[in-house]
């Protein structure tokens, strides 16, 4: 048996006036997904636990079916696994991205989408100023960079009330630095990188004059260590991630996962789609299991930009789950699931919790004569898994769906 899950990050949203009272799913043409709709089943799922904030990390955990209210210890930690960051365990790792800051206004939170080639002599420059024994700093993927700060659970910085930049964009600095017992050790750093990335030349490194450039950092997302069971050892299945982000691969290898690195994704709207698909498919050639994550859904819904959400859900729908769908359909031992990890609604521009919509095709799935892949449509099915950690379960154990 082969398994699929295939995440459109952020897809979800609520109706919007301009598209008629219709959600950007119900809007985009969508023949694969509501393909999967028609022949197997719907559902919804509470992917973020009540009381816990919506995020990706989250929203992944319970998709992969651990529970984050049991496992989550913050994103940055899942980042650092990817980077090959080494942490012990009263280490404390902070996601550091590269924001633009105008005045006390948070004006960009990826610094105009920062080249990584660009971004990587910036951090450089930043571990290079305010890098101690204690504190290093990493490069990662455009914007989305690491800091880690050793022993810093002996300051209680993991305990510390962080703002994520996608949720101000447009907002007050001042009003939303860290906060808690030595906060100020963090905004410290976050001030004197203000300084640092402010100047023209920074050792001989041009930043350029663009609308939008990297002249702060921005330091969240904090965490100490994980500890989590296999995939393999809870599921019983080899499987492969395949993603730009590196939450998604470093929350992979943390759980034993293959992390499949593909030339030409960006994590961002010009991602290859059909590179990951074609990815997918081979590698389920040697495992039992491929997750495979699309983030251009949520950047379009960050960026308010209702057209290049619907074109990224479109995108998703042709390349990756028509592309995976056509290969299998015709094979007998195989299932599929499309879903969403948490909505980004473009006109809020931020993640919300709430129940979100799946679709789940292949052996054993009975239709229930469900007309499209949407939000509203899904609302008619009776299949809801108030704690989402147990879908897994159900997509992978269930004899008769």
């Amino acid at each position: 048996m082969k398994y699929a899950v295939l995440v459109a990050d952020g897809a979800a949203d609520y109706p919007i006036e301009e598209l008629g009272g219709r959600t950007p799913l119900e809007a985009a043409r969508t023949p694969n997904l509501d393909y999967i709709a028609k022949h197997g089943r719907l559902g919804r799922a509470r992917t973020i636990p009540l009381k816990m904030t919506p995020a990706s990390d989250v929203a992944t955990l319970s998709i992969l079916g651990y529970d984050p209210k049991k496992y989550y210890s913050g994103r940055a930690p899942l980042e650092a696994a990817n980077l090959g960051v080494e942490m012990e365990d009263d280490d404390v790792a902070f996601r550091c991205n590269l924001i633009t800051a105008s005045g006390d206004i948070l004006t960009d939170y990826s610094a105009g989408h920062i080249s990584s080639a660009e971004a990587k002599k910036l951090i450089e420059i930043i571990n290079l100023k305010l890098g101690s024994n204690k504190i290093s700093f990493y490069p990662g993927i455009s914007y989305r960079h690491l800091m880690l700060f050793k022993r810093g659970a002996e300051q209680h910085l993991q305990l510390l009330k962080c703002i994520p930049p996608h949720d101000i964009s447009g907002k007050s600095i001042s009003k939303n630095l860290p906060k808690g017992d030595n906060a100020d050790l963090i905004i410290k750093l976050m001030d004197d990188s203000r300084q640092i990335l402010g100047g023209l030349e920074i050792n001989q490194v041009r930043v350029d004059l663009k609308e939008n450039p990297g002249n702060m950092i921005w330091l969240w997302g904090q965490g100490k260590k994980p500890n989590m069971p296999k995939f393999a050892d809870k599921f019983g299945l080899s499987g492969s991630v395949i993603s730009a982000v590196d939450l998604i691969k470093g929350l992979g290898k943390i759980l034993g996962l293959n992390v499949i690195n593909v030339p030409g994704a960006t994590g961002y709207y010009d991602t290859d789609y059909q590179g990951k698909a074609n990815a997918a498919i081979k590698s389920l050639a040697d495992n039992d299991f491929v997750f495979v994550h699309v983030e251009a859904p949520d950047e379009a819904g960050h960026n308010g930009d209702l057209r290049e959400k619907i074109t990224a859900i479109e995108r998703f729908d042709q390349m990756i789950v028509g592309s995976i769908l056509e290969h299998f359909k015709k094979k007998s031992g195989f299932r599929i699931m499309v879903l969403p990890d948490h909505a980004t609604p473009v006109a809020l521009k931020t993640h919300t919790a709430g129940l979100i919509p799946f679709g789940i095709f292949g052996k054993n799935i009975v239709s229930r004569g469900f007309s499209n892949y949407s939000e509203k449509e899904a609302e008619k099915s009776e299949l809801v898994f108030e704690k989402g950690s147990d879908l897994m379960e159900y997509f992978i154990k269930n004899k008769e769906a």
